[in-house]
């Protein structure tokens, strides 16, 4: 379960860099940053 967190918020951060540098675009990037860092978040408290 650790795993696929992790790969969602890779993929959320790269969509949110590509979004925001390339494509300028709007709030629906940013959600997905948000997600990727609580995504992080999960993975380390349940880690811990």
């Amino acid at each position: 379960m650790r795993s696929i967190l992790y790969i969602i918020a890779v993929i959320a951060v790269v969509g949110w860099l590509l979004g925001f540098f390339v494509y300028n675009a709007t709030g629906l990037i940013h959600i997905l940053l948000v997600l990727a860092i609580i995504a992080l978040l999960i993975g380390v408290i349940r880690r811990a």
